[in-house]
Parts: structure tokens; sequence; C-alpha cells
């Protein structure tokens, strides 16, 4: 039992990080039963952007080194949500039926919508990281650790809502993820909650919000695709994370 459920954490960093995982051991997991551990991988990337962050703003403005912890966060996980979240703009946008928008998901050349996705992704993350900095540095490097976990929930509420949306491919190897999964990950990714330092009430309202963006995507992506494919799963992530910054900065200012 704790040996398979380490193969699953392991196929999860695998999948969601560039970091070494070693090789796996038959009998290998599926992805579906490893996304319970998503929330995980994601403590290992905010963890390493907290850490650059820190190490950063010793010597250089908080601003820069926001955008040093960013920079540490996309080569951890190998800019895989970002290449999602442009492909699905490029192609959601770009064609004119379903079979033409996949085909646009899989072409490796960035379009337009991808660009401008990505760029507004960044900059919107990195003005957060700021804006929130400058109200306390700590609270922040806590705040990139849990919404790095918070916003890997979002893949796996996808995998549970959507069908594949093509016969290949990580979308149809991850189908059928069951809502036990989804519920294993989303109480992994609140147990930073029982730190005394970390309030409860703030990861529940981003976790909820973070639902609803997904929700609304998986909706989109179902009008759109008929399904999930990697890059919705991706680009998931993406739009979690961004709406946990922008649900942190609005309680900051209130």
């Amino acid at each position: 039992m704790i040996r398979a459920r380490l193969a699953e954490v392991q196929l999860a960093l695998m999948l969601l990080t560039r970091l070494p995982a070693g090789r796996l051991q038959d009998p290998v997991p599926t992805i579906a039963a490893s996304a319970w551990a998503f929330p995980l991988a994601g403590f290992v990337v905010g963890a390493g952007a907290a850490l650059a962050f820190w190490l950063a703003a010793m010597v250089l403005p908080l601003s820069l080194a926001a955008l040093i912890a960013l920079g540490v966060q996309i080569a951890l996980t190998g800019a895989l949500h970002e290449d999602g979240l442009a492909d699905l703009a490029d192609g959601i946008w770009g064609g004119q039926t379903p079979a033409r928008r996949l085909e646009i998901l899989r072409d490796s050349r960035i379009g337009s919508y991808g660009a401008l996705a990505l760029l507004l992704s960044v900059a919107l993350r990195w003005q957060a990281l700021v804006i929130l900095a400058s109200h306390s540095l700590s609270a922040t490097l806590a705040a990139l650790v849990v919404i790095a976990m918070l916003s890997r929930v979002a893949p796996v509420l996808l995998l549970a809502l959507l069908p594949p949306a093509r016969p290949d491919g990580l979308g149809h190897a991850a189908r059928s993820v069951p809502w036990s999964i989804v519920i294993a990950a989303s109480l992994i990714a609140l147990a930073p909650g029982i730190l005394p330092w970390v309030p409860l009430a703030p990861l529940v309202v981003i976790l909820v919000g973070q639902g609803l963006v997904s929700v609304l995507l998986g909706e989109l992506a179902r009008r759109r695709l008929g399904g999930q494919t990697g890059d919705v799963l991706g680009a998931g992530q993406q739009l979690a994370e961004m709406a946990g910054l922008l649900v942190l900065v609005a309680l900051v200012g209130m």
C-alpha cells in the first residue's frame, strides 16, 4: 500500500515537474490513480519558487525578486502549464470546428492568442506577487507554496468533469478520475491550513474560486473541443493560479 502511494507521488512529480524523480518500477500506477498527488508536486514547485524569492529579496528589489521567483517556478515545471495555456488560447479561438481546434492544439507554433495569453498570465502573476510582497514578504512566500498546491487541484477536477477529447494523448491516458480522488487532492491542498500561521478560511475561499474557474473552463472545453486534453489541464492550472493570486490581492486590499 505504502509502496503504491509512493509510486503515485513519483509519477505526479514526473508528470508535473522537470525534477529528476527516478524510474518507476512495475506495476506502474495510472495517471488517474496518481492525480491525488498533484498538489504534492505543487508543493515542491511552490517551495522552490518561495526559496528563490526569499534569497533574491535579500539583495534585489521586490519587483525583481518576484520575477525571479516566477522564472524559477516556470523552470521547475518546464513551462508545461504555460504551454498548455498558450496552445488552448490558440486552439479555442483560432479554429472553426472541434477537429480543427484540436489540430491547432497539437501545433508547436504559437499564435497571437497564445502569445497574448502567456503575456497576460506572466504579467498578472508577477504584479500580484509584487503587491502581496509589499504587504508581507513572509506571507507571500507561504502563498507561493499554498497556491501552487491549490492550483493543481484544477486539473484533477477537469479530469473528473470531462471526457477525453481525443483517443490519445495525456487527457485520454488520465481519463476516469473518480470524485474520491478530487476530494483527496483538495484535502491535501488544504493541509497547510492546519499550521497556525496559515489561516484556513482564505484557503477555502481560494479553492472555491478556483473550482468555479475550472468549471467554466470545463464548459468552454466541452463546447469548443468536446472534452479535455493535456493542454486543457495545463491551462486549468494556470487559470486557477491566477484566480488564487487575485483572490489574495483582493483580500489584502479589503
